[in-house]
């Protein structure tokens, strides 16, 4: 079989970067910017439903964070090591490195297939405890059909994230975008079928948002599959190469276990807080899941971003070319600071308008009154935030994940619940715990700081332009 490097991937080494940055980024970014925008859509489709399958929603999305955080981790390690492997000119190992991201991915699924069998019960029930009596127990109906689904059935999404992490590691983000965005537009047109029961469907509430979800991942582990085989031939799997080699899985979980946990870290956040915010009652708690999911919107472009810069900066570190990895960072992080400095302003302009299409119909506008300062405090962490998406993807790329995971580990928990737990305690007032994101992200800004200077001076400077 013929595997001879394509043009796509040669590109990754001769582009200028303020052409190959948006050529290889944008696609992906598209892509992220239409699941941002189902996850909106899904969430406004649940709020209209019920407002409490919405706090049910809210309180599961931790667990669907830590499926997106295994899954994403290990893609991102495969990326990494696929991308220097193609990068040394070594497309044998690149290929080694697909098969046993697959392996790998496969046995996360099997973690989230146990916990949907056995586990969803009692983690709705532990995340639902404060709730009042007149609400907990629909919530936690609608959580026990939404979250079960989810977590048994997430193989789709597993294999849907290694394939597209496959194209883009050779360059092919547009194939990385078609598989996304297949997955992503069949949910939007699901969602509205499944919840509200329209076209002779039956009215499923919250599990039929997530049955929707479900169908959109499978689709999109379909269409990553045809595409990766027919088109991304660097990669494409020959069953006869398949072999489990430890170093291999060595090297991917160097780089995805720090990027897994660092996403996980997520998740247990968004425990936490919640931990903190169900005091305030479930309107708080719905303020909580809106943001993230507004949020995701602004984010998730610049997070497509970084997908496309591990593979750039990846492929120029393992080919030595150091001008090269300077000039990617820059570009990449203007994009970034670009996108982020949009939403701040969207979020400080517009809160009402953004919240009050999560409000259910006829309801007393409580979401979009205790969610404006909120959207109005929480903003101001962008612009920092931008600089450390930024670096913590070098990192990842020039395999020193670990440093990411350290960042993330101050900006989500050693600072920020600390930090909304004091203020919360000091001041028994909602409104000052969203300031802990600000407190959090430009601390965490200054320790990002400091690890750039070091790969820099012992990574990144050392590298003699080829």
């Amino acid at each position: 079989m013929s595997h001879q490097p394509s043009e796509r991937s040669r590109m990754l080494g001769s582009m200028p970067m303020t052409k190959l940055v948006p050529t290889i980024s944008v696609p992906i970014m598209v892509s992220m910017l239409i699941q941002a925008l189902y996850n909106v859509v899904d969430s406004i489709f649940i709020a209209r439903f019920d407002s409490r399958a919405l706090t049910a929603v809210s309180l599961a999305m931790p667990v669907q964070m830590l499926i997106v955080a295994v899954s994403v981790g290990l893609g991102t390690g495969m990326n990494s090591l696929i991308s220097r492997r193609l990068g040394e000119k070594r497309p044998d190992e690149a290929r080694s490195a697909a098969w046993n991201g697959l392996f790998l991915s496969l046995c996360g699924f099997l973690l989230f297939l146990i916990f949907g069998l056995f586990l969803t019960r009692p983690v709705i029930d532990l995340l639902s405890e404060g709730l009042s009596a007149d609400v907990i127990d629909a919530v936690r109906e609608h959580g026990y059909q939404y979250l079960g689904t989810v977590t048994t059935f997430s193989f789709g999404v597993f294999m849907a994230v290694l394939f597209e992490r496959m194209m883009q590691s050779t360059g092919n983000t547009v194939l990385s975008m078609t598989t996304q965005m297949s997955g992503a537009l069949t949910n939007i047109v699901l969602d509205p079928i499944m919840i509200f029961g329209l076209l002779g469907f039956p009215r499923l509430g919250a599990l039929g948002a997530a049955v929707a979800t479900v169908i959109g991942q499978w689709v999109s582990m379909t269409v990553g599959f045809l595409l990766n085989q027919k088109k991304n031939t660097e990669l494409r799997l020959d069953v006869k190469e398949f072999a489990i080699r430890s170093r291999c899985i060595r090297d991917i979980l160097s780089v995805g276990l720090p990027s897994m946990v660092m996403q996980a870290i997520g998740s247990l956040m968004n425990i936490m807080l919640n931990m903190i915010l169900v005091a305030y009652g479930a309107v708080a708690v719905n303020v909580l899941g809106v943001y993230f999911k507004l949020q995701s919107f602004v984010f998730m472009p610049v997070f497509g971003l970084s997908s496309g810069m591990v593979a750039i900066v990846g492929y120029n570190y393992g080919a030595r070319q150091r001008s090269r990895v300077y000039s990617g960072i820059r570009v990449s992080l203007t994009y970034a600071a670009a996108i982020l400095g949009v939403g701040m302003a969207a979020f400080l302009l517009f809160p009402e308008a953004l919240l009050s299409l999560f409000e259910q119909e006829g309801g007393d506008a409580a979401l979009t009154a205790m969610g404006v300062p909120a959207l109005r405090t929480i903003c101001w962490c962008f612009l920092p935030a931008a600089v450390g998406i930024t670096l913590s993807t070098v990192f990842q790329a020039v395999g020193k994940g670990m440093y990411s995971l350290i960042i993330s580990l101050c900006r989500q928990l050693v600072l920020l619940v600390p930090s909304a737990w004091l203020l919360s305690t000091l001041t028994h007032d909602v409104g000052a715990v969203w300031w802990s994101f600000v407190i959090a992200e430009s601390m965490s800004l200054l320790i990002c700081l400091l690890f750039f200077r070091r790969v820099d001076r012992t990574m990144l400077r050392p590298l003699g332009d080829a």
